[in-house]
């Protein structure tokens, strides 16, 4: 397991810096990337701070299943109902950049296959 560190999306969290937050709940917090790879990019992270998905834990299903749904959500508020891609990057070699968990929903324009 990977040893939990101070993260920017911590500090997005605690509202120490600031973000275009788009949707927020007791266990998620979802805002506009600052640097978007598509014309709508928008990241949901847990509060609960999870290095990587590979750090999940069996009592984390409730959690994994809420940053799907509330992806979901935040697709529909931002009106992509033609599709979107959800991605979760998992550790260096994923190009995980940010060591908390998150979930980049894409969209907004049509997406490539395969991605990278």
């Amino acid at each position: 397991m990977s040893k939990t560190t101070e993260t920017i999306f911590s500090k997005i969290i605690r509202r120490e810096i600031p973000a275009d937050i788009v949707y927020e709940d007791n266990l998620a917090l979802a805002f506009k990337d600052i640097h978007p790879q598509a014309p709508i990019h928008i990241i949901v992270i847990p509060k609960k701070p999870i290095p990587t998905l590979a750090d999940a834990e069996s009592q984390d299903h409730a959690l994994l299943g809420h940053l799907l749904l509330t992806a979901k959500r935040v697709a529909k508020e931002a009106g992509l109902e033609k599709g979107y891609r959800v991605v979760i990057n998992t550790g260096d070699d994923g190009g995980q950049t940010v060591h908390h968990l998150h979930v980049h929903i894409l969209g907004g324009r049509q997406l490539n296959w395969p991605p990278g």
